[in-house]
């Protein structure tokens, strides 16, 4: 039978062609009274064990997570703006419940009191992760606070929320109201013919004449690098550089929500006894303390410098000898390198760019997943959130599912810019030996394929894609079978970045290239 509300059927996967913004706060109103019950009745709870305590708390709160899950991505990748008056307007409420979480004295005696159990001296070192992870979360989360303290702590938090979501809707919209027209084709001299393609496709479709450029990557990259009209690069930069700042709309403005996000850090690192908020954020990462994150950032600069001078003094003097740049700016810095090294190496990206058309740029990735892993990756059906998305099933040898993952490549209107790996569904494992599978978003934004020609892709944007897609190995390979340490849960957000370093190797390697 099909759950009327599609962010509360969990019998499969989601229905992105089904959910509405109307769907977010009746779903919201039954899964946050499942989860509150579930922790009014985890507080009395005795024997307090894994499977009478600890199950139904994960059972209650992941249904809730992973709907909102939803929604957020959701308002990443399609944001339209009922979608985001759903989105604002419930968030406070979902971070409501989040904070009396982390802040319930009666949950966090009752997890101290399953750490201390001669169960959990048997526990395996998941189970133990779970929960050392969950007694340091309820410390960070303002459990030990008095009334009046966690009050204020609440309020921050959910302030932070706020601002945070307003923050990154104001980029989007600054991104997504700029655009430029330009009728004179001499202008676009450089510019590769598909990137052309696409800005006269995009005048056409607002009935202008021309082509229309923008501030999407696909757009604004191509022609930092290779557009030949040195004004018109400066343009684009200074309107990308100005976006929701003091220069542009004062309604999209994020100067003020800057400032008030310092404050608010603050107010709340000082709450919990930490002298900065750099010593609160540290305490869940690898770094023992700031000093030690600052010590390796002016190390590494301190290496680092010497040849990023003489690099930038070689650019420049090139710039003054070959293009006639008496003056280097910032706009000039893509074009001038690419320039240095077409005529230093004889090396084209743009002409390189031709041989990582998207079907080879795939099959080399889906190979090496395979050469390394023994999984093999097949095309899959799955509803979607947009028609650019396609999805994807990861099997072992003998043919069984591993896990999924959808694939959202192209920039567009109402998606937020940049490269990321999300979590849709962790893996689990229940206590009828049955598995729950792993199904993760990747999310990039690249310039689609014109005039019925796939995709190209840079061998940065290769790089990238390789990247996210080893964010997505971890979570999909993982065989821990407890959420809160399946896949990168509970993994110290500076050591998340290995596996997706590891996998940008691979696109230097000669053998995987050609």
């Amino acid at each position: 039978m099909t759950v009327a509300n599609p962010l509360l059927d969990f019998s499969g996967l989601p229905r992105f062609e089904a959910i509405r913004p109307e769907h977010v706060a009746p779903a919201l109103d039954v899964l946050l009274a499942q989860a509150e019950a579930a922790v009014s009745a985890a507080e009395q709870v005795q024997p307090v064990t894994w499977q009478t305590f600890v199950a139904p708390l994960d059972d209650a709160t992941e249904r809730l997570w992973r709907a909102w899950g939803l929604v957020g991505h959701l308002q990443g990748v399609v944001n339209t703006p009922e979608l985001r008056e759903a989105y604002n307007s419930n968030l406070p409420r979902v971070t409501r419940f989040a904070s009396a979480l982390g802040q319930n004295l009666a949950l966090y005696r009752q997890y101290q009191a399953l750490a201390a159990s001669t169960e959990a001296a048997g526990f395996d070192e998941a189970r133990r992760k779970v929960l050392d992870n969950t007694l340091r979360d309820f410390r960070l989360g303002g459990a030990e606070l008095d009334a009046d303290a966690q009050q204020r702590f609440s309020a921050i938090k959910e302030e932070l929320s706020a601002l945070s979501a307003k923050f990154s809707q104001n980029v989007l919209d600054a991104t997504d109201a700029w655009s430029l027209i330009v009728e004179d084709p001499a202008r676009l001299a450089g510019v590769p013919d598909d990137v052309k393609a696409a800005a006269r496709a995009a005048a056409e479709k607002d009935g202008k004449a021309g082509w229309k450029l923008t501030l999407q990557m696909p757009c604004y990259l191509p022609v930092q690098t290779w557009g030949e009209d040195r004004d018109l690069r400066e343009i684009l930069y200074r309107a990308s550089a100005q976006r929701a700042s003091e220069f542009g709309d004062d309604a999209l403005d994020n100067g003020g929500n800057i400032d008030r996000i310092l404050a608010l850090r603050a107010e709340l690192a000082a709450l919990l006894g930490f002298d900065s908020y750099a010593d609160y954020s540290v305490a869940t990462k690898m770094a023992s303390d700031p000093a030690e994150v600052l010590g390796f950032l002016r190390d590494l600069a301190a290496r680092a410098k010497p040849f990023a001078a003489k690099d930038r003094a070689e650019l420049e003097q090139f710039a003054r000898e070959h293009l006639g740049i008496d003056s280097l700016q910032a706009w000039d810095l893509a074009f001038a390198a690419d320039r240095l090294k077409q005529a230093r190496y004889s090396y084209s990206e743009q002409e390189v760019k031709q041989y990582f058309t998207e079907p080879k740029v795939l099959g080399g990735l889906f190979s090496v997943i395979e050469q390394l892993y023994g999984l093999r990756v097949q095309e899959d059906s799955a509803p979607v959130w947009h028609e650019d998305v396609r999805f994807f099933r990861l099997v072992d040898a003998q043919g069984t599912l591993v896990g999924q993952f959808y694939l959202d490549l192209y920039a567009r209107e109402g998606k937020r810019g940049g490269a990321w790996m999300d979590d849709c569904r962790n893996r689990r494992e229940r206590a009828d030996g049955s598995v729950q599978t792993p199904l993760v978003y990747l999310v990039c934004n690249f310039g689609r394929g014109a005039d019925g020609k796939p995709a190209t892709f840079s061998h940065n944007e290769v790089t990238t894609l390789f990247h996210e897609m080893g964010h997505g190995l971890h979570q999909l390979l993982t065989r821990i079978g407890e959420l809160g340490v399946a896949g990168i849960n509970g993994v110290e957000w500076d050591a998340v970045e290995l596996p997706s370093q590891f996998m940008e190797n691979f696109c230097w390697e000669w053998d995987h290239l050609q």
